[in-house]
């Protein structure tokens, strides 16, 4: 199977707000965009996001949170598998960037199927983002 990008769009309270947060913490290269929306490369795939007047300015929004390995994980959430590498340059970009972490990078499922690296952190709205990695994605990502 040939994996293909996905394609997700996300509200957001304030469109250069999260412009910023996008291009210049995730280093996220933009693509179209109008007074409305920006299309944006995350690693390989498209993330769009909309502005959305209704959460207002200064608000952000709820979320749920499910308990995974004793953690609180905010749902919704999206984000990408990164090789192991990628994950730990990301996680030491957000860290010097000062991103507050909902959960700070860490390996879970320790000497399980699917052990993996995993942090979580939000957007200026509050959209909840997680970046993994495995050390062998195409035999663990799925593990049971």
């Amino acid at each position: 199977m040939t994996l293909t990008p996905f394609h997700v769009a996300i509200p957001v309270r304030n469109l250069e707000e999260s412009r910023r947060f996008y291009a210049d913490v995730l280093n996220c290269g933009e693509g179209r965009s109008s007074d409305d929306w920006v299309d944006f490369n995350l690693y390989g795939h498209q993330l769009v996001i909309h502005c959305d007047p209704n959460i207002g300015e200064n608000n952000t929004l709820n979320l749920h949170h499910n308990a995974v390995d004793a953690k609180a994980v905010p749902v919704p959430h999206i984000g990408v598998v990164l090789e192991m590498e990628d994950w730990q340059l990301l996680a030491g970009r957000l860290k010097e960037k000062g991103v507050e972490f909902v959960i700070e990078p860490y390996i879970r499922f320790v000497g399980q199927p699917g052990e993996q690296a995993t942090m979580f952190f939000l957007d200026p709205t509050g959209n909840a983002l997680e970046f993994k990695s495995f050390k062998d994605i195409d035999g663990q990502l799925f593990a049971k």
